[in-house]
């Protein structure tokens, strides 16, 4: 796969990459490997990454998908320098801070001041950018009661949102992040959200691994897509993730179940403090009739979908999207009330519930799968999923095909 000619000075490059794992049965193996100096091999090879070749432009934002196993993490060690390669090349220019395992290079013994000193040193800030930023970085985590105590004390929650913050204030000029969207309660991983799309607006580039394909393609203009450590494609985000959830055949194995009864199960209100939003329930029905699966007559019945959610106050309003997909994972259409410009406000208010109609509904014959979202404000963020809540099965009397019946007339 040669380059793609996306700017004169790409700000990552890389060419043929590749990374090779050894891997030894014992530990003994390893000082065997080194007496016999390479004449006889006593490791196995797992190659994570081969032969990669992509760019990324100055202010792009490139999403990364694959399974689990498929290099996604290998490639994001590599770009941030915490990895090196096996072969081919990499050029990353411009500072990096890189949202991965958070907090790895902690020392537990040291105070959260001590960490935040080193950790800034290492990320390349020099003393007196420490100092003028140290305030910020400890505003930002919400821990100053804290900070001068034992890290090795900190909840797990402390521990990631101390780390975030201090990645997150180096000023980089590429951002790194893997399935770090969602750190710390609510409050926290709405705020961390927030400054991670003042980057996006600043034009500072991105990198982002994520197994949501949704995020994904709301999010990044392009987008990689890894199996087995090699490009299977790179192109628009809805596209490669399009492509992407085709290859999802068994999706319990990919999404976990919100659900099996036939409304979602009912949270206590105390989730919704401290900056959170959740559904609390998800009811379905054709024609009056209600269950977890439907069946349906193409272009005749009436879906309905009740949702019930709840959040904090103190948050924008939320939105709500419900999604359609074939049960191999591809998606067919969306519902958004962003997009439709309602507010949710008022049915919060009343009952916390509001409905979706879908009249005569237009896809045509064929199993498919329901999905349920709340989001920000603006339809990017997602608070909380109901996933593959509900299955679909429509019958039509016609032989047209496809998944839907589009609105036409002859003339």
């Amino acid at each position: 796969m040669s380059f793609e000619s996306i700017g004169a000075n790409p700000v990552i490059q890389a060419s043929k990459l590749s990374k090779c794992y050894q891997l030894y049965n014992q530990p003994k193996d390893r000082l065997k490997q080194f007496l016999w100096r390479g004449k006889r091999k006593y490791y196995r090879e797992l190659w994570a990454l081969r032969d990669i070749d992509f760019t990324v432009a100055q202010g792009e934002v490139v999403g990364i998908v694959g399974n689990n196993g498929s290099g996604k993490s290998t490639l994001l060690q590599l770009v941030s320098g915490t990895l090196t390669p096996t072969g081919g090349e990499l050029s990353v220019n411009g500072r990096i801070a890189a949202l991965l395992e958070l907090g790895a290079g902690f020392n537990p013994e040291f105070t959260g001041r001590e960490n935040v000193l080193m950790s800034a040193a290492i990320m390349g800030l020099t003393q007196a950018e420490i100092a003028d930023r140290f305030e910020a970085i400890v505003d930002f985590s919400g821990i100053r009661d804290f900070i001068d105590q034992p890290v090795k004390t900190y909840s797990s929650g402390m521990y990631v949102r101390l780390a975030f913050s201090v990645a997150i204030n180096v000023d980089p000029d590429i951002l790194v992040i893997d399935e770090a969207l969602s750190v710390g309660d609510g409050a926290f991983a709405r705020k961390s959200f927030d400054r991670i799309m003042q980057f996006r607006k600043a034009g500072k580039t991105i990198l982002f691994c994520s197994h949501s394909i949704y995020q994904v393609a709301a999010l990044c203009d392009r987008a990689i897509w890894l199996d087995r450590g090699r490009i299977a494609m790179i192109g628009s985000s809805g596209d490669v993730t399009n492509q992407y959830g085709q290859t999802l055949i068994d999706t319990d194995s990919h999404m976990t179940r919100f659900a099996s009864s036939q409304s979602a199960p009912s949270r206590q209100a105390s989730d919704t403090n401290n900056g959170a939003a959740r559904i609390t329930g998800v009811q379905a029905a054709v024609d009056g009739m209600s269950g977890t699966i439907l069946q349906a007559i193409s272009q005749q019945s009436t879906l309905t979908i009740a949702v019930q959610f709840d959040f904090d106050p103190a948050l924008p309003t939320p939105s709500l999207v419900v999604t359609f997909s074939t049960t191999d994972g591809l998606g067919i259409s969306s519902a958004s009330s962003y997009h439709d410009a309602i507010d949710l406000t008022q049915y919060h208010m009343q009952n916390k519930r509001i409905e979706v109609v879908f009249p005569s509904i237009p896809l045509l014959k064929g199993d498919y799968s329901l999905s349920v979202y709340l989001g920000c404000e603006n339809a990017l963020h997602c608070y909380d999923a109901a996933l593959n809540i509900i299955q679909l099965k429509i019958e039509q009397e016609g032989t047209e095909q496809g998944f839907v019946m589009l609105p036409h007339h002859w003339k």
